[in-house]
């Protein structure tokens, strides 16, 4: 894993959205990124690339239908959570649980890069600000990955050392959901 932890600027918010799913809460989360979809897809399945950006590593690849295991890192604490590839259409689809969560990939080509929309459904909707502020870090780690500039997965506490506090009152402010005290 690459332990230099400095990061270009962290770009423009996504476009985001929150909705009710049933019992759950869906944040709608869409993002331009540079790379086309092949190469987005590879950094979302391959766990060799996972471990350089997400906050979970795979057992598996998850461009495969079936159970899989996710482990969950946040610096030292590893803790192991179920999950289920449930659609896996490469390069443009991919959906899959993760614990109580599901998540939706999907990856449209928009010039030369990728027009990634990433659907994922929690359980409380006061949520949703926490998990675009995450998912927008890791996909600028993802970023760097892809451009040949890995800096290593930045989550949990060290995400507050990279501007998720911020991110997560920006996003919370866009979507109508005050920041609560973490």
């Amino acid at each position: 894993m690459t332990t230099n932890r400095a990061l270009p600027d962290i770009g423009p918010l996504a476009d985001v959205t929150v909705r009710p799913d049933g019992e759950l809460w869906e944040l709608i989360f869409v993002r331009a990124l540079r790379h086309p979809p092949d190469r987005v897809w590879t950094a979302l399945t391959d766990p060799a690339q996972q471990r350089e950006w997400a906050p979970f590593v795979s057992d598996r690849d998850l461009g495969v239908l079936g159970d899989v295991t996710l482990t969950m890192i946040d610096g030292e604490n590893r803790e192991d959570l179920p999950g289920t590839v449930l659609r896996a259409e490469p390069p443009h689809l991919l959906e899959h649980t993760w614990d109580t969560d599901r998540l939706r990939w999907e990856l449209e080509p928009a010039g030369p890069g990728t027009q990634l929309t990433l659907s994922h459904s929690v359980t409380e909707r006061g949520w949703a600000p926490k998990v675009a502020a995450g998912w927008h870090l890791c996909l600028v780690v993802a970023e760097n990955l892809l451009d040949g500039h890995p800096t290593g997965p930045i989550t949990g506490d060290d995400a507050r050392d990279h501007g998720w506090t911020e991110l997560r009152h920006e996003y919370g402010r866009v979507l109508g959901i005050p920041a609560g005290d973490d």
